[in-house]
């Protein structure tokens, strides 16, 4: 071929070029800045902790927030990380989770070593944030309470718990005279029908799901961790992240969806046993681990599909603990079971390539 016949060939300014691998998306969001969203949806849950426990679950979670952090910033210094990992804010909100789910009478070695455990353990071990297969939150929460159960099973009345709602502990102790005392325990909703249910109370758990009960679970005027409590709260933070679309609905969705539906039956089948769904909806740890640890985006399935199974296995295990074990709460062991089961999940739940057309086999062929 001659050369008069080739066709010039001119390429474009290296300048207005840019080649990069795939995949070739362009996020409007950092990982910044969606970290810092979602400190901004958990601040009604953790305002609400600090109103009703007062300056005792202000230190603890003061204390989660500077330990993670500092953690991280540790585990960078002798990894040879750069301390821009720092900046993302991701050791922030674990340490802020790790803080709502402690209780407000915490001591300060016990949020170090939660810290510590959630830092080191549950994330930077697997290669730092985006690698980690559990919930940091949980890991952490999940190994104090095996190691540490006095700690993490003893909770503090709210500033506004009234006499009635203290039961027993009411007739141990006069409130109007609380300075004879050191200081003051009180049950979780859960821990009271479960006791109830081991003594025959059918009365005391009719008195727990009754409407005024059901009110101060609402609002958060109960013995429990620091920021699962107050179920208003958690809703308008979990309603900021749907809105801001940074968690996939059909995770809470299920989660919830899974609960109330399982405990209808239940009830339906023995009111005098179990309590309505509205208890279990309302109570414990479930309104948090369904919008702040189920939906988390490292640990969470992939697809819509996923993201269903992965909530409705989340509510199942949730009540078969509650309902059928001696631990009155699930939710913790049950997200980082279904944690576990991401990958099988995704490999399931997951969708066809675009253009993706299954090949006829060849007459005559193998």
């Amino acid at each position: 071929m001659s050369t008069e016949n080739k066709t010039d060939v001119r390429m474009p300014d290296e300048g207005s070029l840019l080649v990069s691998s795939s995949p070739h998306l362009h996020a409007k969001q950092d990982v910044q800045a969606i970290m810092a969203l979602v400190l901004i949806a958990l601040m009604p849950a953790t305002f609400a902790g600090m109103y009703f426990f007062g300056k005792d679950a202000i230190l603890v979670v003061v204390q989660c927030v500077a330990f993670c952090v500092l953690a991280e910033m540790a585990w960078c210094k002798f990894a040879g990380k750069p301390m821009s990992t720092v900046k993302d804010c991701s050791a922030a909100v674990t340490g802020l989770l790790l803080g709502l789910n402690l209780s407000a009478c915490a001591p300060w070695w016990l949020c170090l070593i939660g810290a510590l455990l959630a830092i080191w353990l549950g994330k930077q071990v697997f290669g730092g944030l985006g690698h980690n297969p559990f919930n940091p939150c949980l890991v952490a929460r999940v190994a104090l309470l095996i190691g540490f159960p006095k700690y993490m099973t003893t909770w503090v009345p709210t500033r506004w718990m009234e006499s009635a709602q203290l039961g027993s502990y009411s007739k141990m102790f006069n409130l109007s005279q609380s300075t004879f005392v050191d200081g003051m325990t009180c049950a979780t909703p859960l821990g009271e029908i479960k006791t109830a249910l081991e003594s025959g109370g059918a009365e005391h758990i009719a008195q727990l799901s009754s409407g005024s009960a059901y009110w101060n679970y609402f609002i958060g005027n109960v013995g429990g961790c620091i920021g699962e409590t107050s179920a208003l709260a958690l809703l308008v933070g979990g309603i900021i992240l749907l809105c801001l679309r940074l968690i996939k609905w059909q995770v809470p969705v299920a989660y919830l969806g899974t609960v109330a539906l399982f405990t209808w039956g239940m009830n339906l089948y023995n009111p005098g046993v179990y309590a309505p769904p509205l208890f279990h909806l309302l109570t414990g740890g479930l309104m948090i681990g369904a919008f702040f640890k189920a939906t988390d985006m490292v640990t969470s399935p992939m697809t819509n599909l996923g993201a269903f199974i992965f909530g409705i296995g989340c509510g199942v295990i949730t009540c078969v603990i509650r309902l059928f074990c001696n631990y009155p709460e699930g939710v913790s062991f049950a997200i980082l079971f279904m944690n576990a089961l991401v990958p099988l999940i995704d490999r399931f739940a997951r969708t066809k390539p675009f253009g993706f057309m299954v090949k006829e086999p060849v007459e005559g062929g193998c």
